[in-house]
């Protein structure tokens, strides 16, 4: 189209990108899918794991292989929440592709660098397939989405570490890699997040008990009586020192675990008076009803991972109010005033549908990536909850459980404490090796001579 003047053509286009931006009406259910259809679409755009010659499952950089499991966790809930497939293929792929051989995330091109919530994050994202009856991948591949789950979860019992600070779970599996003297909040967390919610899905009460020494043994260490999720501490200082850093995913993880925990004891009052002090403590990532990361937004340093994390609160703030519903008139209206925030936010991008990094402005702030785009999806899904059945257990569930699962993996506890192989250990073997190989030729000189 022509315009006269010049002016009309310039704000036509502003009319169309705004036309082009992400609505959302939250009573209107059909409003509401559409929402998250436009904010999934807006995130996968940045998947290139199913293209020619990539590798399924992995973001390109700078995205790490822990978030592409995260994302394709929303893409399992977008399916369960709107019922629109389109995804299914790709997140079945990516999957399949990253279960490894032993079917415990931990495949051969990630295996000696991921740590603890890495795997977890992927293994969650398996839970959530079987709760959620997410398609079967087939009996000719022999992978069930529960029995993942618990492989994942047997591997890391199995890591549980009692050599300092009274327990807990390391930040790394390897002890060569950073990190492996820190014993973080979000692994923990996370297995007390599958422990709690397998327990659920099983009826099996092991589960549960390591749920309940998973949360008494945090509250001694990684967070306070008035419920500070701190960020972690150094097991080389027996975890005497914390770093007091607060992330919304790690208040979330621990959240949905109890409510779960709640859920699987028939309504206990300690779980219960555990929920309401984490919901009452969530006040501090939030502002005038919206959340925000009180660590890094406001000083604009959050990194890549950070961007992603109140995707993970939203997520599992939804989830509890399945597992616990008094606490509905606690947090829907949370969830309800920072899905309104965060969709005013997405005007940006080639396609005016991506989403900006903070909410509280209800504007685009320039700042678009998986993270961000995966925030304001699960906030928008959330909203859902009351269109769909609930979550399944192995009572009404599709998936084939099996408890044993991990525990004949080649990579067991033995193996994750081997110190690395240092520069010197590795001149030393050079100069022996030439030792011995200057050994037999002058034998073998001094025979032939």
């Amino acid at each position: 189209m022509r315009c006269k003047p010049q002016v009309w053509c310039v704000l036509l286009a502003g009319c169309q990108h705004a036309l082009a931006a992400i609505t959302l009406d939250l009573t209107s259910h059909d409003s509401i899918i559409s929402a998250a259809k436009q904010a999934a679409a807006g995130m996968v755009q940045y998947y290139t794991g199913d293209r020619p010659g990539d590798v399924p499952g992995n973001l390109p950089a700078p995205y790490y292989w822990w978030e592409a499991g995260a994302m394709f966790g929303s893409l399992i809930d977008y399916w369960y929440f709107t019922g629109d497939d389109q995804y299914n293929a790709i997140t079945m792929q990516a999957m399949l592709h990253q279960v490894g051989p032993d079917a415990a995330f931990m495949p051969p091109n990630q295996t000696k660098t991921l740590g603890n919530d890495d795997q977890a994050f992927w293994a969650m994202a398996a839970l959530s397939a079987a709760e959620n009856r997410f398609p079967n991948p087939g009996e000719s591949v022999g992978v069930s989405w529960l029995a993942v789950a618990q492989a994942v979860f047997n591997l890391q019992a199995a890591r549980w570490n009692m050599e300092t600070c009274g327990g807990g779970l390391k930040w790394q599996i390897f002890a060569f890699n950073n990190g492996y003297d820190y014993k973080n909040t979000i692994s923990n967390g996370c297995f007390f997040n599958m422990g709690a919610r397998l327990a659920v899905y099983t009826g099996n009460k092991t589960y549960a008990d390591w749920a309940d020494k998973t949360w008494d043994w945090s509250s001694r260490i990684l967070f306070d009586q008035n419920y500070n999720f701190y960020d972690g501490s150094d097991d080389k200082l027996n975890c005497t020192e914390l770093d007091h850093i607060q992330w919304t995913y790690n208040a979330g993880t621990f959240l949905v675990g109890a409510a779960n925990m709640y859920n699987f004891t028939g309504g206990a009052q300690i779980w219960h008076d555990r929920i309401v002090g984490i919901i009452g403590n969530l006040k501090i990532f939030l502002q005038d009803g919206v959340m925000y990361e009180v660590a890094c937004e406001d000083a604009g340093t959050c990194n890549v991972d950070q961007r992603s994390f109140r995707a993970y609160l939203a997520r599992w703030m939804a989830a509890t109010i399945v597992r616990a519903p008094f606490t509905r008139d606690l947090l829907k209206p949370i969830l309800e005033t920072s899905a309104q925030a965060a969709v005013a936010t997405c005007t940006g991008g080639q396609d005016g549908n991506q989403c900006g990094l903070g909410w509280r402005t209800r504007q685009f702030d320039g700042q678009m990536g998986v993270g961000e785009q995966m925030s304001v999806l699960e906030i928008i899904q959330a909203n859902l909850i009351d269109y769909v059945e609930g979550p399944a257990t192995a009572e009404n569930g599709i998936s084939e459980g099996d408890p044993s699962a991990g525990t004949q993996s080649p990579v067991g506890p033995e193996d994750l404490n081997k110190n690395p192989i240092s520069t010197a250990d590795r001149v030393g073997a050079v100069i022996m090796t030439v030792f011995l190989l200057a050994m037999v030729f002058g034998t073998a000189w001094w025979m032939i001579s």
